[in-house]
């Protein structure tokens, strides 16, 4: 037939063209989009360039760290700078910065085990792990690093003396040391060795039955760790626990969801996750029920815990599983993902939010600036909040809880600090360092360590007695340390300057085990937790709601 016929293209010819647009379609958006990006880049680099050329003073004054200076200080600042335009938590590290953080995550380098700051031009031992190749060789919290392998180190910043300090295992490293109240300096030699960074410090009966755990942080070892402190309590015969996550800034969100695991039942939910980027969108469930599901729980909590802390406290409280004593938890519900960059550095960027089991999306909300958000810390605390009704949910057996401004307590207690509240004379001596000053005057009784404190005020055996007499010193070592006293504060505090001084001495000379088990029997929080134990049990037996 002529003339009248529809002219038909082959199936795969049909193909082929179809491919062919696309590509042209998709290649024009690439090239769109790589031009777009090109643009950016120029302005970036070319304003780059003129502030290095023009600017009034030299960019090698300008450092965003001792270790990083000139126009590498300030390509990392303005990134740094254009992340904190997004929200409070996306952040960048450096190259040094970045190590850090990994090991703290990874909980463990090779090194001797302190760490360390800069006062003036000294860099100073800020504390020590316990049993650490430093604790070992006799050095203190409070000792000077003034030489390394023989270079004078005044000056020096903390980063030049990791360099320095830190080495393979079984090598060794000498140091001298200055320590306040002697006159030569101490030479020692200390062999590095693997340092382990518990994020469980601490574990132990606080009285027969009750157990304490105490997470700190949270890293890769955090779950295992709990299995070693949970299974030692059972052996010491477990029937009651309290959980502290009291300063716990978070960590790694799947050993939140380990962490949480160990108190609930198989299938529970312990958080959901929702975001943009591909599986950002997921549901964690306890995968195999934990070993304590029965024990009557309460979780302590105060204004610095977040993150993956505030993961476990919601877990618990949505579930009726812990009853949450102490302070409105930070509020932070954003999920980082951690991205390794060019040279080192990284970068914290919030790809997600996270969501209790009841659907409570925690996230306190941030001024433009932060500056709101982020002194949200340093705030009295009330108990008192304003509530969204928008924000209302249930828990499994149906009491009230709310979101959008981290996780209330079931029972507020004030107290930020070894669980107190104390006036703001006694936070000041606190941040200045004297309680850590004052227990310089104290030694262990049989320390035979290499420069041991023979000229010390006292010297105390484990579960010494804290006397009127020290703590009238420690009001002379005050004044004669140019501080001027709040006497009605100082009498009002004196229960907690009394826990401060025993705290940082046990730390010093006895262990933070030691430490946490004195200041337990006088730090209210843990005292109103021990009285909330019927509250605890009661929420063991309530039904799940239908």
């Amino acid at each position: 037939m002529k003339g009248t016929g529809t002219s038909r293209v082959p199936s795969a010819a049909v193909v082929a063209v179809l491919a062919t647009a696309i590509g042209i379609v998709c290649g024009t958006t690439t090239a769109r989009m790589q031009d777009r990006a090109d643009a950016r880049y120029r302005i970036y680099t070319a304003a780059l360039a003129a502030i290095e050329q023009q600017y009034v003073e030299p960019l090698d004054k300008r450092c965003a760290t001792p270790a990083v200076c000139g126009t590498e200080a300030l390509v990392y600042d303005s990134i740094d700078g254009m992340l904190r335009t997004l929200d409070p938590h996306s952040s960048f590290f450096t190259p040094q910065e970045f190590a850090a953080m990994q090991e703290r995550q990874e909980g463990r380098y090779y090194g001797i085990g302190i760490r360390i700051m800069r006062v003036g031009d000294d860099v100073t031992v800020e504390s020590l792990f316990e049993g650490s190749p430093a604790y070992k060789a006799g050095i203190r919290r409070g000792d000077i690093i003034a030489k390394v392998e023989g270079e004078d180190a005044k000056g020096w910043t903390t980063e030049d003396v990791v360099k320095k300090v830190k080495g393979p295992k079984g090598t060794t490293v000498n140091i001298s040391i200055r320590r306040p109240g002697l006159e030569q300096l101490i030479p020692l030699t200390v062999a590095r060795d693997e340092i382990t960074m518990p994020s469980v410090p601490t574990s132990f009966m606080i009285e027969p039955g009750t157990g304490y755990v105490r997470i700190q942080e949270f890293s890769e070892t955090t779950s295992d760790e709990l299995d070693a402190a949970i299974a030692k309590l059972q052996k010491a015969g477990l029937q009651r626990l309290i959980l502290d996550l009291r300063e716990n800034p978070g960590g790694p969100l799947d050993q939140a969801i380990a962490v949480a695991s160990h108190f609930l039942k198989r299938g529970q939910m312990v958080v959901y996750t929702r975001g943009r980027i591909p599986n950002s969108d997921e549901d964690y469930r306890v995968r195999q029920t934990g070993p304590v599901t029965d024990v009557p729980l309460i979780v302590l909590v105060n204004r610095r815990s977040a993150s993956a802390s505030e993961i476990v406290t919601g877990a618990m409280q949505d579930h009726d599983r812990g009853f949450i004593v102490g302070e409105t938890t930070f509020g932070k519900a954003l999920v980082q993902s951690v991205y390794p960059i060019t040279d080192g550095a990284g970068l914290a960027l919030t790809t997600g939010r996270y969501y209790t089991p009841s659907g409570r999306m925690i996230q306190r909300p941030w001024d433009a600036t932060f500056d709101d958000y982020q002194t949200y810390v340093l705030r009295d605390q009330t108990g008192e909040h304003p509530h969204d009704p928008s924000e209302l949910k249930y828990t499994d057996g149906g009491r009230k809880v709310y979101g959008g401004g981290g996780i209330e307590p079931d029972h507020f207690v004030p107290g930020d600090m070894q669980g107190f509240d104390p006036s703001r004379f006694s936070r000041l001596i606190a941040s200045r360092g004297m309680f850590v000053g004052f227990a310089e005057r104290f030694t262990k009784e049989g320390d035979e360590r290499p420069g041991s404190r023979s000229a010390a005020t006292h010297k105390v055996a484990a579960g010494w007695t804290l006397t009127d007499a020290m703590v009238d010193e420690f009001h002379e070592y005050l004044q004669s340390s140019g501080v001027r006293i709040d006497e009605a504060a100082f009498q009002a505090d004196r229960t907690f300057i009394k826990a401060m001084i025993h705290f940082e001495v046990d730390v010093d000379l006895f262990g933070v085990e030691e430490a946490w088990h004195y200041v337990s029997a006088v730090d209210p929080q843990i005292q109103a937790a021990l009285h909330d134990f019927g509250q605890a049990r009661q929420l063991l037996a309530l039904p799940p709601q239908g």
